[in-house]
């Protein structure tokens, strides 16, 4: 059992709670910086908007493919992003691939360990980069300031405007809090604090160690703070085609290397409903699969278009051969329903 001094700072407690309750990681090292950067970008960059159950398996998988920051940089692109499939967010594995690039080619495979370096590494914002710092090199560069952190703070403070509006004020907070002398295992105390205790549902308030320490708790503000104005996703229709020769196989495109889903491949779609092949007999399968983006919530209605020729860029292959390609989970739903249907 821990006993937390009634006034010990929100820092020293959550230390002593992290000492005894931190999780275990695969890619974490407990005790200062973690002797391999490399693992520590590559989870990092994982992590971000994904949580830790689902990147374990994924960040196994890929130590296991690519052990160095080199055989990473001198693997394809598509070899990652097959490594990456369901993980979701694309532009993060082609960013990752990018940055083990420049460190294993242009920097001689040395880490940068300051935190402007890691600011100019493709998608590496000031969340990462902070995480970066602390977790490999033990230096702080300020919170690295997540949605667990901002519902912590928000909470330690009872800070009840619009997250949105007061994110400068939630940094200072967080600045202020981290433990100078730790500041790797602060970075983890704090992530997991706010993961399995001051969790945004149902938190565990009546064992915290902080909280005597939380306005929130003392004026019964827990379940209403941190307030967070949800951004309205748009809403479009669109239509994907399924098209298929006389001898069975399925015509697949690989997307552009920009923007949405970059690098993976799919059957033509569109969305907003316009044909993508001109003078074609489309038929309507009368099944839709819907995706839920950042912003903006997908529904395909799926058609299907008997063509020997395609007038449009792409490769025919053997619908049994789709695993080899590198696909979205938008095309991972429209190609299952359409097998689930017995239409593929």
């Amino acid at each position: 059992m821990i006993l937390f001094m009634a006034n010990a700072s929100a820092t020293d407690l959550l230390m002593t709670w992290f000492d005894a309750h931190g999780r275990r990681l695969p890619w974490r090292h407990v005790g200062g910086a973690h002797p391999n950067p490399y693992h520590v970008l590559v989870s990092e960059v994982m992590l971000q908007q994904t949580t830790v159950a689902t990147v374990g398996p994924y960040f196994a998988r890929f130590m296991d493919a690519f052990p160095t920051i080199t055989d990473l940089a001198d693997a394809s692109e598509e070899r990652v992003y097959a490594l990456w499939q369901g993980l979701g967010y694309y532009s993060r594995a082609r960013n990752l691939h990018k940055t083990a690039k420049i460190i294993a080619h242009d920097m001689g495979g040395v880490f940068p360990s300051d935190h402007d370096a890691w600011r100019r590494m493709p998608g590496i914002g000031p969340y990462t980069s902070a995480s970066i710092m602390a977790l490999a090199f033990n230096k702080t560069a300020g919170a690295a300031v997540d949605g667990n952190v901002v519902r912590v703070i928000c909470r330690l403070h009872a800070l009840t405007d619009a997250v949105s509006d007061i994110m400068p004020q939630i940094r200072a907070l967080a600045d202020d809090m981290v433990c100078a002398t730790r500041p790797a295992d602060y970075t983890s105390a704090i992530m997991d604090f706010g993961a399995t205790v001051c969790t945004p549902k149902n938190p565990g308030c009546d064992t915290c160690p902080l909280n005597n320490l939380c306005a929130a708790r003392a004026q019964n503000l827990v379940d209403q703070i941190p307030h967070i104005v949800k951004i309205q996703k748009q809403e479009r229709l669109g239509r994907a085609y399924l098209i298929r020769n006389r001898a069975g196989q399925i015509w697949i495109r690989r997307r552009p290397g920009r923007g949405l889903l970059a690098g993976l491949y799919e059957m033509p779609w569109t969305d907003d409903g316009t044909p993508v092949m001109d003078n074609a007999d489309a038929m309507d399968t009368g099944i839709t699969v819907t995706h839920v983006f950042t912003h903006i919530k997908l529904t395909l209605e799926l058609h299907i278009i008997e063509c020997d020729a395609p007038d449009i860029d792409g490769q025919f292959i053997n619908p049994d051969d789709l695993g080899a390609y590198a696909v979205s989970t938008l095309m991972k739903k429209a190609f299952h329903a359409l097998m689930k249907n017995g239409i593929l």
